[in-house]
């Protein structure tokens, strides 16, 4: 399992993805997004599920792409690319992993904003190879691990919201997701992108650089747990004693 998360707001885009893998007892580290161009236009890939079928999805993806850019000006058209690839690979080995007890399990989100784009795009593709494309009534999406951040980034996060508090909900749904699910851990791969820009970054972080950030947000929880308002709680505390 993985954790991978996409945020578009109306400054741009946002995604963030743990680097764990686990395969039985053994663990290890590996990107699960990846950056591509179409000259100065940028795009990134985020995964989740068999590391095999992503590896090979992307390797065609980059081989089609080396022919295919001049004709990928809108980024559903990468989407489209990928979804392809997709298909190529499920034809290929969709049996023979079925044989081995493996579902064809790959769900990836395409992101960017390519040379015809009016503004930044984002879309999930499913394992099936179709996909959908995330707007600003839903401006997130978490594939793999999907639960445990869900509730705050619910809670405070819209279209509306700043690059910078995007950046902030994205970190605390992974941090709280990693203190539940043992197969999601540092480090961690963020990207951000502004709109119109065309420029976009990827930064490494682990555990130590953000440790006080975690220790920020876990003493702030518990002193508001300690202040919210308790009179609804006290009649029931007369009644026991």
């Amino acid at each position: 399992m993985t954790f991978c998360i996409a945020i578009k707001v109306e400054e741009g885009l946002v995604a963030l993805s743990d680097t764990r893998l686990t395969s039985g007892t053994e663990v290890a580290s590996a990107r699960k997004v990846s950056m591509h161009n179409q000259g100065k236009y940028p795009l990134f890939f985020m995964t989740s599920g068999l590391r095999s079928v992503r590896d090979k999805a992307i390797t065609y993806f980059d081989e089609q792409m080396d022919e295919a850019w001049t004709k990928i000006d809108k980024t559903y058209k990468a989407a489209n690319q990928l979804s392809e690839q997709i298909r190529k690979v499920a034809a290929e080995d969709k049996d023979a992993l079925a044989e081995s007890g493996l579902p064809f399990d790959l769900h990836s989100i395409v992101g960017g904003q390519l040379k015809k784009d009016e503004e930044h795009k984002l879309f999930m593709i499913y394992p099936q190879a179709n996909w959908v494309e995330i707007t600003e009534k839903t401006p997130y999406q978490i594939i793999g691990e999907s639960g445990y951040g869900k509730s705050l980034l619910d809670l405070v996060l819209s279209y509306n919201s700043s690059i910078e508090l995007a950046l902030k909900t994205a970190f605390l749904a992974f941090d709280a997701t990693r203190r539940c699910a043992s197969h999601v851990d540092f480090p961690i791969d963020l990207v951000i992108y502004r709109r119109d820009s065309h420029k976009m970054l990827l930064h490494e972080y682990n555990k130590e650089d953000l440790l006080s950030v975690s220790q920020w947000w876990e003493k702030r929880s518990r002193q508001s747990l300690d202040e919210l308002p308790d009179d609804w709680i006290k009649g029931l505390m007369e009644e026991v004693t």
